[in-house]
């Protein structure tokens, strides 16, 4: 059984391809046959060494979906042949989440998806909805999760309301696909015409590009009237979160998930107070939100954005293409 490993290394190099035993399904656990795996910011993070959670030898990438080809005793709910996914904190399965069970996000410190074959504990394997092809279900256990979260968990969104979101990555493409079914009016910035143009194809009413509108956050209160947005997925980070407080409504709300561009900043607390704006830290999200947001995406048949799907072989590459902003939605490997 083939898996990457975390070698020493800090680019997109720093894995290799590993002979493994194949994975047993003790009590209590499913082993998967994985057939696609997304990409996330943080997964470039670990493979490059600049995470905390990173462990040499251990299987990276959080995110994977297959097909059961092996249940343990005691499992019940889930067979051979079923198609799944693993949640990204497998053993976070509702309530608060806790250092422990964050610690047990697929990886870092504990064994991720980029592997031929897995083993996760049954209760932190979900099903996928059924229209969705492989490639589409790998893409939700984290920028799913994590956009689902944000947008009815942090800001229990209405419709009417204005969201605002930074980018076209993975987690800004979920948040307006769940935005538009919510009803919810959509601003959303970048600094490419094109990529905008797709956002709107995808329902986005009002678009920034931030490149030749410096002052965005001044162009989305003109959006809205001068009052602000009501929501907004900040996935920047320092770089980008004074002006998204700027952009954001009096009593409105901030989903803070994203270190884009970087992990430590002046914050302007006087806008926050002043301002009485709720920021709700975002860290993807639980077992029981995963299921919520499938049934979700079944009944309305939403389809995740693809932008492009690599080989298993040519994962550095894909990890490369996301490291260069090119792509819109979620970058994939695919096992089959």
């Amino acid at each position: 059984m083939r898996a990457y490993e975390l070698i020493d290394g800090n680019d997109v190099t720093a894995l290799a391809i590993k002979d493994r035993p194949v994975p047993q399904a003790e009590a209590g656990q499913v082993v998967i046959d994985v057939k696609a795996c997304s990409l996330n910011y943080r997964d470039l993070l670990i493979v490059k060494g600049n995470h905390a959670a990173r462990t040499g030898g251990v299987v990276p990438l959080s995110d994977g979906a297959g097909v059961i080809s092996a249940v343990g005793a005691g499992v019940r709910g889930l067979a051979v042949g079923d198609r799944v996914a693993g949640a990204f904190m497998p053993d976070f399965t509702a309530g608060v989440l806790t250092p422990d069970l964050q610690a047990g996000s697929l990886g870092g410190a504990v064994d991720g998806m980029l592997a031929e074959q897995v083993v996760l504990p049954a209760h932190g394997v979900v099903e996928i909805p059924e229209h969705l092809s492989f490639a589409e279900a790998a893409t939700l256990p984290c920028a799913g999760v994590t956009a689902w979260y944000a947008q009815f968990v942090g800001a229990n969104l209405r419709p009417g309301q204005t969201v605002l979101l930074l980018g076209t990555g993975g987690v800004s493409i979920f948040a307006l696909q769940f935005a538009k079914l919510a009803g919810a009016r959509v601003v959303i910035t970048s600094s490419d015409d094109a990529k905008l143009s797709r956002a709107k194809e995808l329902g986005a009413d009002e678009v920034v590009n931030y490149r030749k509108t410096e002052d965005w956050q001044t162009r989305v209160l003109e959006l809205t009237g001068g009052l602000g947005a009501d929501h907004a997925v900040e996935v920047g980070g320092p770089g980008t979160l004074t002006k998204t407080l700027e952009a954001v409504r009096h009593g409105g709300s901030i989903s803070l998930m994203g270190v884009l561009t970087g992990m430590a900043d002046q914050v302007a607390t006087g806008l926050i107070l002043s301002k009485n704006i709720k920021i709700q830290g975002t860290y993807v999200g639980s077992v029981a939100h995963f299921r919520e947001m499938n049934a979700a995406i079944a009944l309305h048949r939403l389809r995740p954005v693809v932008d492009k799907i690599f080989g298993f072989e040519d994962a550095p590459a894909a990890l490369a293409y996301l490291e260069s902003g090119s792509h819109f939605g979620k970058v994939v490997v695919a096992l089959e």
